[in-house]
């Protein structure tokens, strides 16, 4: 059996009708894709917010904590503690979530709701960051430690082998692991 097409040389109308029925699909995927590129907009605005107020309430848990007596840790006893602090200089800026000092020592504590291995590297840096943003306490000792209200084993066993203190929660107790903390 052979099919055979019924060709018909189209006309200006049919062509004209083709091109205006594309144009007319073009414009209302155009449009859908607005309003789609509007949804994932907010929806990226509400879990930003969503991920926002959990560090937030985890940094103001850690805080609260430190500041209601929880200030004896590393071995030693802070007198002043402060909260987000953002300097800068000209050349470079940094932020300290929980920042501890006394007479002769710096802790500083990265806060995250859920901490992940790849916040490693942030922490350690901070040491280095403190001491150009802050040249008052170049000669003070400074401590690291990593917050969060859950740990998996294997970031424990790489905070613990980079020197950092581990400071979770556990029920309503801040629990603190610095028997191999590091001074940077």
């Amino acid at each position: 059996m052979v099919n055979t097409l019924n060709m018909q040389p189209a006309t200006p109308e049919t062509v004209w009708a083709i091109l205006q029925e594309t144009a007319k699909s073009q414009e209302e995927l155009r449009q859908s894709q607005k309003e789609t590129d509007r949804i994932m907009k907010e929806l990226q605005k509400t879990v930003g917010g969503i991920a926002n107020n959990q560090g937030f309430v985890a940094e103001e848990y850690f805080f609260n904590s430190f500041e209601k007596g929880q200030q004896n840790f590393f071995g030693e006893r802070f007198d002043e503690i402060e909260k987000n602090i953002k300097p800068k200089t000209k050349n470079l800026q940094d932020e300290y979530d929980i920042v501890l000092y006394n007479h002769a020592t710096v802790a500083i504590i990265e806060v995250k709701y859920k901490a992940n291995i790849t916040d490693i590297p942030t922490v350690l840096k901070k040491a280095e960051t403190f001491r150009i943003l802050f040249p008052d306490y170049k000669d003070f000792k400074i401590y690291l430690g990593l917050a969060s209200m859950s740990f998996y084993p294997k970031l424990e066993e790489e905070c613990i082998k980079e020197g950092i203190a581990v400071i979770k929660q556990v029920g309503d107790t801040v629990v603190i692991n610095d028997k191999h903390l590091k001074v940077f």
